[in-house]
């Protein structure tokens, strides 16, 4: 492997990985804060990619108003969602949980059925995101894949300054400590945890956003991220933020260069990782960092 080829899937595995973060770190805090397993979380990604394939007529050229619209109409159906549904499953057994969750995602899946179909989609990129840049000899590198890697740079630095640097991420710190506590203090824990949920809905739509040109839209898209997201969460650690985005590039460079290196066994390439850090420290690379 020459040094370009090397260059490109190294900046393709950083890129994997920041958006699998995104989608990571929404399922990190509803699971870490608020306690409920969310099989439903990877339909959210996939609500945001068609949310992007029908928006995309409408904003053209206007992509950053395009994905703040989507983040914002994802905050307000995470944000009924919670107060429909999960706000009843806090209490409720973790089998509870996941039967409910399930459901949700044949719900999810038969209206995306009913509503867009069952063809496979491509979402085109913003006329000034097309094309590449050059990195020697033949080999080119897209600059909307640039653009997806610093804008998941900027919602990670933007979600660590929420979280450790203002009041909201102090009750968000504090409703994960003690939540008993936090009620007797008069904060309305009930409407904490649904800005929790809404935000973590936005975040995993924003991810299925941004990953809509870089791959097509299809059914059942969210499946196979949700799984490897609960890798993640493993082996970061549950509940840890930090954890979450450390976690995310390892898989993102086990991944994509066990796909260069070991085409034949890159499935399991993920799952051995997450053996060895469970031997290593069965509680995940971090601990809960609030």
């Amino acid at each position: 492997m020459d040094l370009p080829t090397f260059l490109v899937q190294c900046l393709n595995a950083v890129q994997y990985g920041l958006l699998l973060f995104l989608v990571a770190s929404g399922l990190t805090l509803i699971f870490g804060i608020m306690g409920v397993i969310n099989l439903a979380h990877g339909s959210f990604y996939m609500i945001g990619a068609y949310m992007a394939f029908v928006l995309a007529p409408y904003f053209g050229d206007w992509f950053l108003t395009q994905l703040l619209v989507g983040v914002l109409l994802a905050a307000a159906f995470g944000y009924v969602l919670e107060w429909a549904f999960f706000a009843f499953l806090y209490q409720r057994e973790h089998l509870q949980q996941v039967l409910m969750t399930y459901a949700l995602i044949l719900v999810f899946e038969e209206l995306r059925s009913m509503l867009v179909g069952n063809e496979v989609h491509g979402v085109l990129p913003p006329p000034w995101l097309v094309g590449g840049f050059k990195l020697g000899g033949l080999m080119s590198y897209p600059w909307y894949r640039v653009f997806a890697s610093v804008a998941c740079i900027v919602v990670a630095l933007a979600l660590y300054f929420v979280v450790n640097r203002t009041r909201l991420g102090m009750m968000i710190r504090a409703g994960a400590s003690n939540r008993d506590m936090v009620r007797g203090l008069g904060i309305d824990i009930k409407l904490l945890y649904r800005i929790v949920f809404a935000g973590g809905v936005a975040l995993a739509a924003l991810a299925g956003m941004i990953a809509a040109p870089l791959s097509s839209v299809y059914p059942g898209m969210g499946g196979s991220v949700l799984i490897i997201c609960f890798v993640v969460v493993v082996i970061g650690g549950i509940g840890s933020i930090s954890g979450a985005l450390i976690a995310s590039l390892l898989v993102g460079f086990v991944d994509t260069f066990g796909k260069v290196f070991f085409a034949e066994y890159s499935g399991i390439g993920v799952y051995l990782l997450m053996a060895i850090v469970l031997v290593w420290r069965p509680e995940g690379l971090m601990k809960r960092s609030y």
